[in-house]
């Protein structure tokens, strides 16, 4: 063998054995990394666990039994949400039915028990001996009543009266009902009955139904001829009537009498403030209980 062989010979064995301790080199250290990296993350894993286990440990009962808030005031704000829609859909139908043309009285009763609000026309003439007064009531101009559109003292004394419930014998038939002839202020309790119409007429008024007493007003005293609230059966017992029970129309208001119009056709609805009331609180006391109790920071 030559000189020149061997020292190539030589050489690709040096070279041979350099790559190969540098492979075993390069895979050690990957390994020693990978297992470094390893051992890292199962660390920083126990740190997690750890950290969650303190933080459930930290809260507790206490932390927990407040959590309740944000809970509640959520789910009082998406209540809220329904009761919102259902107030506009009452509104809606109630606007229908004031709005729809006057129907015929009807010869069976029956049909009036589902047709609240709705306005009805019939002929006969007016009862005025067993007539009765029903009160204390606020004058309703425009379908609202007046002490809620605002004014001063005087304006709201001036709006409180009586409403004037007349029986009305009808012209075809054996049949009385319960008319509200309209609204009088406290001091033409007796002017009122200087222009009374004894002829027979038409008349259009808007159907209501019974209603349960109201919170804080006082029970009806008919011995007494005190009437609060309409209690459709009990005045009809009183006036010897059917209970059936209409508003007159405004067009019917007399210049020296009632004023026709007293049916209330606006609804309240708050329903809206009420919506973002209750998820403003619930967002305000998330974030607090969340600082407190989860990043351990003071409360505001």
């Amino acid at each position: 063998m030559n000189l020149t062989a061997v020292k190539i010979f030589g050489d690709s064995r040096v070279a041979r054995y350099a790559l190969d301790k540098q492979a075993r080199v390069l895979l050690f250290s990957n390994a020693n990394m990978q297992a470094r990296y390893k051992s890292k993350k199962t660390v920083f894993k126990a740190i997690e666990m750890n950290k969650y286990k303190q933080t459930e440990e930290t809260i507790g009962v206490y932390g927990y039994c407040l959590l309740s808030v944000p809970i509640a005031t959520f789910a009082l704000g998406t209540w809220q949400i329904k009761r919102w829609r259902w107030k506009l859909d009452l509104i809606e139908n109630l606007k229908h039915r004031i709005s729809a043309k006057p129907m015929d009285f009807p010869s069976d009763l029956d049909e009036l028990k589902n047709k609240e609000y709705y306005c009805v026309k019939m002929k006969g003439k007016f009862l005025y001996e067993k007539e009765f007064l029903m009160g204390p009531r606020s004058l309703i101009l425009d379908g609202e009543a007046i002490s809620e559109k605002g004014g001063g003292i005087i304006s709201r004394k001036s709006s409180t009266g009586y409403y004037v419930i007349t029986p009305f014998k009808l012209e075809d038939r054996d049949l009385t009902i319960m008319v509200n002839r309209g609204w009088i202020p406290k001091s033409d309790r007796t002017s009122f009955k200087e222009d009374r119409i004894t002829d027979s007429m038409e008349i259009v008024g808007v159907i209501r139904q019974t209603e349960k007493r109201p919170p804080f007003v006082p029970d009806n005293a008919p011995a007494r001829g005190v009437w609060h609230y309409r209690d459709l059966n009990a005045m009809a017992k009183i006036t010897e009537a059917e209970p059936v029970y209409i508003e007159l129309l405004s067009e019917y208001s007399a210049p020296k009498g009632p004023i026709g119009g007293q049916t209330r056709v606006t609804l309240r609805n708050e329903h809206l403030s009420y919506i973002i009331t209750w998820y403003g609180l619930c967002a305000s006391t998330s974030y607090m209980w969340f600082r407190h109790f989860v990043q351990k920071l003071p409360l505001l």
